[in-house]
């Protein structure tokens, strides 16, 4: 069967930081294949996280109900232990089972500073950030991958930001930025030794230049118009879309052989050339390879061949 023909159906989901950007679009693409997609994070109708934005769980969850799945908004702050273990609980209860695990908690837009030496940069903004980036999806893991691991074939995907071969050769933004982005590359290899002779894979992925909410938002744009932004930033050319990476997740969550994946680092544009699924507009943005190739070498942006 064509990978863009297998379904979920039947399947339980976590996207862990589901409010918006990466998260909300790979639950959407969870729910487009037909899974049971519990998406979880702190922004609700009722109140709003710190980011103070529009965007919630449960919003998102109608967009996954609406692309053809079932929508489960679950309020959750991945530092609270408590939280975490009565969410997993919940899934237990209602589906008796876990399939997909996505750890894609982040907030630490407002806490990092581009170019910050780690002396310069606010200590206690740092150190939020790496718990926000990295204890959350310890935290997670813990609890949720005994359910995950009681059927065989269970999915883990790390989200982060950087393959590990561009991370480990690139300083990434500031030392709290590097250091936790990196973390998470980490996390998948370590997990894939730990989840792979117990029947269960674990990656690390990341998108490439993610026209999220609040991407678009500082450059001006929408998603309608956001080519109007390269008269200032070329290079957003190679821009995706939060859907591209949800694409992959949904591919590696239908691909019976996903254990060939297991521990490695992958990217939404290696992906869709492995798997065949493309953008929203038709088309295959392959940023990290783009990152190296033209926009590192200082070259003009041009996405011929890229994309």
């Amino acid at each position: 069967m064509p990978e863009t023909q297998r379904t979920l159906e039947g399947r339980v989901a976590l996207v862990a930081g589901a409010t918006r950007g990466a998260g909300r679009g790979i639950a959407v693409q969870l729910g487009a294949r037909g899974a049971t997609v519990y998406v979880s994070g702190r922004s609700t109708r009722g109140k709003r996280s710190e980011y103070d934005r529009p965007e919630t769980i449960e919003e998102t969850a109608e967009l996954v109900t609406a692309a053809g799945g079932r929508g489960i908004a679950v309020v959750a702050d991945h530092l609270v232990p408590a939280e975490v273990e009565a969410l997993v609980g919940r899934i237990d209860t209602e589906q008796g089972r876990l399939d997909v695990l996505v750890n894609d908690i982040w907030g630490g837009e407002l806490l990092f500073e581009w170019d910050s030496t780690v002396w310069e940069h606010d200590l206690d903004k740092g150190l939020r950030l790496m718990r926000l980036a990295v204890e959350t999806h310890a935290v997670t893991s813990h609890f949720a991958l005994p359910l995950l691991l009681r059927e065989p074939g269970g999915l883990v995907v790390e989200m982060t930001d950087g393959t590990a071969e561009y991370n480990a050769a690139h300083y990434r933004v500031s030392f709290f930025y590097d250091i936790a982005k990196s973390s998470v590359l980490r996390m998948a290899f370590a997990l894939g030794h730990e989840l792979g002779p117990r029947g269960a894979t674990a990656v690390a992925l990341t998108p490439g230049w993610l026209r999220s909410e609040m991407m678009l938002d500082n450059f001006g744009v929408t998603e309608e118009n956001w080519r109007d932004a390269l008269t200032k930033v070329p290079h957003f050319a190679i821009s995706e879309t939060p859907s591209y990476v949800g694409r992959a997740v949904a591919a590696l969550a239908t691909d019976p052989e996903v254990a060939r994946w297991n521990g490695r680092s992958l990217s939404s544009g290696q992906l869709a050339r492995e798997y065949g699924f493309t953008d929203l507009d038709g088309s295959r943005p392959d940023c990290w390879r783009y990152m190296v190739e033209v926009q590192d070498p200082g070259r003009p942006a041009d996405t011929t061949g890229y994309r």
